[in-house]
C-alpha cells in the first residue's frame, strides 16, 4: 500500500507540475508579462502553500518549534535540490533583472532572517512576537517585494515586452487559470501522498524518526517546487523555473515565516544556527552562479548545487 501511495504521489506530481507550468506560460503570454514574473509570484505562492498551512497550524497548536527548521530546510532544498537538478535537466538561462533585483532581495531576507535567529540568543532562544517585532518586520520585506514585482509587471505591460495574445489552443485567461489551479491541486496532493508513502516504507525497512524527518519531510515539503521547476526546465519554462525557486524562499522566509513570528513565537532548534549558516552560504553561491557564465547555470554549476546539498544532509543525519 505504501508503494502503492508512493506510486501515485510521483504521478500527481509529474501531472500536477505540467498542468501549472502550461497554465502559468499561457497565463503569462494572455497578460503580457514575462514567465519570471509569474513565477515569482502565482507559481511560488502556490508551492509554498504547504509551508504556510503547516507552520499557521503549529503555530495555532503552540508547536512553533516546528516552523524554523520547515522554512530553512525547505529553502536549503530548493537551492541545493530543485536548482541544482533542473540544471542538471537543461542549463538554465538567468534574466539580468533576476541578478539585479530578485536574488538581492532573497539574500536580504536571508541575512534578516540570520540576525534575528543571533539575536534571539539573547531573548530566550525565539524569533519574538512583539518586543522586538521579527515577523513584522518580515511582513513589511514581504510588502517591499510585492510592490516592486507589481511595478515591474505594469512596466512591462506598457512597454509591451510581454507577448499578449491567446495561448496556443486557443486558451483563454478563465481557463489558464484553471489549469494552474489543477496544477497546484495536483502538486499538494502529490506531495501529501508521495510524502505518506515514503514514510510507510521507511519505517517499514526500519528506518529512523531521524532520519526520517531530516531527509523525507524536509524535501516532501520542496516536492511541489520540484516538480513545478523540473516540468518547467523540461518545456524550456527556465524563467518559470528560477521564479518558482527565488519567489518560494522569499514567501517561505517573509510570509510563512513572518506569519508565524507573528501569532506566537518561534523557538530557535539545536542546530538551527548551522543551518542558517549553510542557507546563507547556498544562497550566496546561487548568486554567484546566476551572475557568471553570461547569465546561465550550466549542468556543472548544478551538479555543485546538487553536492553541497547532499553534502549537508548527510552531515545533519550523522551528526
Amino acid at each position: 500500500m505504501n508503494l502503492l501511495l508512493l506510486l501515485f504521489g510521483l504521478i500527481l506530481l509529474l501531472a500536477g507540475g505540467d498542468a501549472l507550468v502550461r497554465g502559468a506560460a499561457a497565463l503569462a503570454r494572455q497578460l503580457g508579462i514575462s514567465p519570471l514574473v509569474v513565477g515569482l509570484t502565482v507559481v511560488a505562492f502556490g508551492t509554498s502553500s504547504p509551508e504556510l498551512a503547516v507552520n499557521v497550524t503549529a503555530a495555532l497548536r503552540g508547536s512553533g518549534g516546528l516552523s524554523f527548521g520547515n522554512v530553512i530546510g525547505s529553502n536549503l532544498a530548493n537551492i541545493g535540490l530543485v536548482v541544482g537538478l533542473a540544471a542538471l535537466l537543461r542549463p538554465l538561462h538567468i534574466q539580468t533583472s533576476v541578478v539585479r533585483r530578485e536574488l538581492p532581495m532573497m539574500l536580504l531576507a536571508t541575512a534578516v532572517a540570520f540576525v534575528f535567529a543571533l539575536d534571539s540568543l539573547f531573548a530566550g532562544g525565539a524569533l519574538s512576537r512583539y518586543e522586538r517585532g521579527d515577523g513584522i518586520v518580515l511582513l513589511l520585506l514581504l510588502s517591499v517585494f510585492i510592490y516592486y514585482t507589481a511595478v515591474d509587471v505594469f512596466r512591462q505591460r506598457e512597454s509591451g515586452q510581454g507577448e499578449v495574445g491567446l495561448a496556443p489552443g486557443g486558451w483563454s485567461v478563465p481557463i489558464s487559470l484553471a489549469l494552474v489551479a489543477v496544477g497546484l491541486v495536483g502538486l499538494l496532493a502529490g506531495a501529501r501522498f508521495t510524502v505518506d508513502g515514503a514514510e510507510g516504507v521507511a519505517r517499514a525497512l526500519g528506518v529512523s524518526e531521524a532520519v526520517i524527518g531530516l531527509s523525507l519531510v524536509a524535501i516532501g515539503t520542496s516536492l511541489p517546487e520540484l516538480a513545478a521547476s523540473l516540468v518547467a526546465a523540461w518545456r524550456g519554462q527556465t524563467g518559470i523555473a528560477i521564479g518558482n525557486v527565488i519567489g518560494s524562499n522569499l514567501f517561505n522566509l517573509l510570509l510563512v515565516l513572518g506569519t508565524t513570528a507573528t501569532i506566537r513565537p518561534i523557538p530557535v532548534p539545536p542546530g538551527g544556527y548551522v543551518d542558517l549558516s549553510v542557507l546563507a552560504l547556498l544562497s550566496v553561491l546561487f548568486w554567484v552562479v546566476c551572475a557568471t557564465r553570461e547569465r546561465f547555470i550550466i549542468r556543472a554549476e548544478g551538479a555543485l548545487l546538487l553536492t553541497m546539498y547532499m553534502l549537508y544532509l548527510c552531515g545533519r543525519l550523522l551528526f
